[in-house]
């Protein structure tokens, strides 16, 4: 267990009151580049990337820009260089990869995140075989995620269960009339379900095996952005993974700073999500087992033709995050 202690010896600062750059950072060569664009999404699990202004100045970024898009466009954006590097769910961006889209993996920083609720007609995976689940479309994060999860129980997604399409908002309505049977849900809407008690949760893959061992949140840069400016890449890296040991030392704070910046509406929820990711734990996972595992599943659904072996090869590059836990073990 990695103690508060410990995760303060590895963080430079705290939000807002970072001083100057810690001796590592300013023993580097400085970034070949000041300007950093990020993407901004409605996903609060990917409060790190939010709470990064200090961190991200202190690495020597003067110019730091955030990309407004909807999720389902970041790849797209990290691949086409309009955004440099970002927090992203790893199952879109492995698809990505095995489409030939130039997009570098660089490192994890939390596992879990989603939740599968259910109703009182499912009570484990195997159970969506033959019912319905809303997605908000066939491109969404929750689509490949759940995909993946009926392929690793054996059951076919494409044919052993029914896909219908729903904003989330329609989609929750739904499923709290049982008109439809599950639903998959990130936090804040997890956290909001829970306390209102509707369905019951079939699988939380923030504590729930196997998909508690791997990755959720994987960091990505542009592939030509990584060659080109591989200082600019380890100091943005660092910064992120100092952001997630702040979401776990001060979550009461990030979550204040998430409601303050509209990042999501209440802090009740906010603060729940910062309390029980393990943004602390990034040290503990191997990014290239997430990946093996993903593109397995992937693989056996039928949904990308590359080996797990060809997608780490070819989509990843983990010198960086590997330098990074020892620079900041704690």
């Amino acid at each position: 267990m990695i103690t508060r202690r410990n995760l303060l010896r590895g963080v430079a600062g705290t939000l807002g009151l970072l001083g100057s750059p810690p001796r590592h950072a300013s023993a580097e060569p400085p970034p070949e580049t000041t300007r950093l664009r990020l993407a901004h999404f409605p996903s609060i699990c990917v409060a790190p990337q939010y709470i990064l202004g200090d961190l991200l100045k202190a690495e020597g970024f003067g110019d730091i820009q955030y990309v407004k898009l909807p999720v389902t466009d970041l790849s797209k954006a990290l691949a086409s260089g309009t955004v440099d590097i970002s927090l992203q769910f790893v199952v879109p961006l492995i698809m990505q990869l095995d489409a030939g889209d130039p997009i570098t993996l660089l490192g994890g920083v939390h596992v879990g995140c989603y939740e599968l609720f259910g109703t009182d007609r499912v009570r484990s995976i195997r159970d969506l075989q033959g019912k319905t689940i809303a997605v908000p479309g066939l491109e969404s994060s929750q689509y490949v995620y759940l995909a993946s999860m009926l392929a690793y129980v054996g059951l076919t997604p494409q044919k052993d269960v029914n896909w219908v399409t729903h904003p989330m908002a329609e989609a929750i309505q739904l499923f709290a009339e049982e008109k439809i049977d599950a639903i998959m849900l990130p936090p804040p809407l997890s956290q909001e379900l829970r306390t209102k008690q509707i369905g019951h949760v079939v699988v939380n893959t923030t504590v729930d095996r196997p998909w508690s061992q791997y990755f959720c949140c994987m960091v990505a840069g542009n592939q030509e952005f990584v060659r080109k400016h591989p200082v600019a890449t380890k100091r943005a890296l660092r910064a992120i993974l100092k952001a997630a040991d702040v979401c776990a030392l001060e979550p009461d704070r990030v979550a204040r700073l998430l409601v303050d910046r509209d990042y999501v509406k209440r802090y009740d929820y906010a603060l729940l999500t910062m309390q029980e990711l393990p943004y602390g734990q990034w040290r503990e996972y191997d990014p290239e087992d997430t990946i093996r595992f993903f593109a397995l599943r992937l693989h056996e659904a039928g949904m990308i033709q590359s080996s797990p072996q060809k997608i780490i090869a070819q989509g990843t590059d983990w010198r960086f995050f590997n330098a990074l836990k020892k620079e900041l073990k704690g």
